[in-house]
């Protein structure tokens, strides 16, 4: 199960190990038993700090494929229903790791905030091994409970436990449940999950009285895509103290599963890039602030930018590079479908819409490649595109022409989805060329028509279009003096990852030549009033 290549490479991390942990396994039959029991005894011949343990433990385990996290003789309250294989693998290796005493991934803010957590949580975090959005949210909630002995995380795989994704419902992941209750479905980094809890656990927020205060900033970066990790390279090139602001890194790009134009790289994934791009930005002394948001900026000469943590910089300048996020169709059905039949994501829903027929609405490259990817796994792909015509490349138009089971739809207005017993059963569309009324009937629609701009903080500090966009001149400045903005959250017009990296590139250069004429400008000023 485990490779010989991937235990050695994997020894090494176990290094850094301090507490032994023990891997508990709940007993009895299942048939997926020793698929696990073989996996965990082969993952614990890696280290004499790993020890795995039978026992019968109903009362805290589901089933005899379930198992939990031990140190010191005490539960860690990280537990997995299933087999971690898939994209939850690296989800248990952090897991194991990080129980064992390596170093969390949250920012230090961030821990003193779970922390501060009174009240008993138990989370419910359903993923498909398939999708590769869920390890995020498995991974920043297992870091919970090692934080908070009053929080419990439980990773819990659908395809294992079928009977609790009919219970509940299940139509996405992943799917967060605290306390028996929906916490969060679809999609959702860490920074939001941590912004949800802090509506229900207020005193967390009494760790800013503590926060950590920074040195005067030359540039701070908000924004942690290919826009925002150029910048802060270029600016820490340049022997600048840099401060990078993230609520997740890698952005839209994290989610894109086919990249094919990012010039001199033939072929590559979403989660590849990002982990290169922070293997770059690694390679120099920058400041990261991960799973952070900035929720105010006060503009001046020195710039202060308020987190969500409560900590305060001050900076000299800033490059916004807040990027977009997907844009919702805006009719009755779609919110309030969310999870029940209603998607964003292909590639970690789509596995849910097995043999069923399902919508696309949008004809653009995104659309058409959610079409193409859901071929293989549903029994058919509707393309609702609003104009005339499709969008999208024409080399991808030519590959949906070629599969049978996809279908388009042209001058279609989506009207409302519509559903029966909370799932979505039907979409309603208008006819724009002859206004006529038509429903389709189908169980899922994935929402793939562009993003919107994440400008909502900028509002009031810099100029922005009708649109939400940041408006820009040639060098990336702002309407505001020391502001500058790059990427898709921009009036650039071709959102393209090879786009964002050079106007990122640019925002920085821009940025470095306004600290040095402000230098000269504040020291020519100091000379005059000394003569």
């Amino acid at each position: 199960m485990l490779t010989p290549d991937i235990l050695n490479a994997l020894k090494q991390y176990t290094n850094d190990m301090t507490k032994t942990v023990t891997l508990v396994l709940q007993t009895g039959e299942h048939a997926k038993r020793n698929e696990l029991k073989e996996m965990l005894s082969q993952f614990a011949s890696i280290s004499d700090k790993i020890v795995v343990e039978e026992r019968d433990d109903a009362g805290r385990f589901r089933s005899p494929v379930t198992f939990g996290l031990d140190v010191d003789g005490k539960s860690t309250g990280i537990v997995f229903s299933g087999v971690p294989g898939g994209h939850e693998f690296n989800s248990f290796v952090l897991a194991v790791l990080q129980s064992g005493g390596v170093k969390l991934k949250l920012d230090e803010s961030i821990q003193k905030m779970i922390k501060k957590v009174a009240s008993p949580l138990k989370f419910q975090v359903y993923v498909s091994l398939s999708c590769h959005a869920c390890p995020d949210v498995v991974q920043a909630m297992n870091q919970f409970a090692l934080l908070n002995g009053n929080i419990e995380a439980e990773m819990i795989d659908g395809s294992v436990y079928p009977e609790l994704v009919e219970e509940n419902g299940i139509q996405g992941v992943p799917t967060v449940f605290m306390n028996g209750k929906v916490f969060a479905t679809g999609q959702i980094d860490t920074a939001k999950l941590i912004d949800k809890l802090g509506e229900l656990q207020p005193e967390m927020y009494a760790a800013s009285n503590d926060a950590e205060t920074l040195a005067l900033q030359d540039v701070t970066v908000i924004g942690g895509g290919p826009a925002g990790v150029a910048a802060a390279i270029y600016s820490a090139r340049k022997g600048l103290k840099v401060t990078i602001v993230a609520d997740r890194f890698g952005g839209q790009v994290k989610d894109t599963m086919g990249i094919e134009n990012l010039i001199s790289v033939p072929k590559t994934t979403g989660p590849k890039l990002t982990n290169s791009l922070m293997d770059h930005l690694n390679d120099y002394e920058v400041t990261m602030r991960e799973h952070l948001r900035v929720d105010k900026i006060e503009k001046g000469e020195i710039k202060r930018l308020t987190l969500t943590s409560g900590e305060v910089i001050e900076t000299k300048t800033i490059i916004i590079a807040t990027g977009a996020n997907w844009r919702e169709l805006g009719v009755p059905g779609e919110k309030e479908y969310i999870g029940n039949g209603v998607a964003y994501c292909p590639h970690c829903d789509g596995p849910f819409y097995k043999g069923k027929d399902v919508a696309v609405i949008g004809g653009g490259n995104s659309g058409v490649e959610a079409a193409l990817d859901l071929a293989g796994i549903v029994k058919s792909v509707t393309v609702f595109e609003f104009l005339p015509e499709l969008k999208a490349d024409q080399v991808l138009i030519d590959q949906i022409n070629a599969r049978d089971n996809i279908s388009v739809i042209k001058n279609a207005q989506t009207k409302e989805i519509l559903a029966a017993n909370g799932k979505v059963n039907a979409i309603e569309y208008i006819d724009r060329a002859s206004s006529e009324v038509h429903q389709q009937a189908l169980e899922g629609v994935f929402v793939q028509i562009g993003l919107v701009p994440n400008s909502e903080v900028l509002k009031g500090v810099v100029d922005l279009t009708q649109y939400g966009e940041v408006i820009i001149n040639e060098k990336g400045q702002t309407s505001e003096e020391g502001i500058f903005a790059c990427g898709d959250v921009t009036t650039v017009p071709y959102k393209q990852i090879v786009v964002a990296m050079g106007e990122g590139s640019k925002a920085s250069l821009a940025a470095y030549d306004y600290l040095l004429m402000n230098q000269t400008s504040s020291k020519s000023e100091s000379a005059t009033a000394a003569a």
